[in-house]
């Protein structure tokens, strides 16, 4: 059986942009996952919402898994 744990990960800029303006973005997901893997939780699925916390801000929806 398997424990599941969801997060949001907020970003400043719309992905389809330049690399460059979402770098920071990048570093912020790779940061939460590995922070996940290294608590024993693996990552299950993500969504990207635009626009879903307010005008002009997106969101990633991350679902991380791990053995009861």
């Amino acid at each position: 059986m398997y424990l599941y744990k969801s997060e949001i990960l907020e970003t400043t800029a719309k992905w389809g942009m330049k690399v460059s303006a979402g770098k920071k973005d990048l570093e912020n997901l790779d940061e939460l996952i590995n922070a996940r893997m290294s608590e024993g939780w693996e990552l299950v699925t993500y969504s990207f919402m635009a626009n879903s916390i307010s005008a002009g801000q997106s969101a990633v929806l991350i679902t991380f898994r791990k053995m009861e």
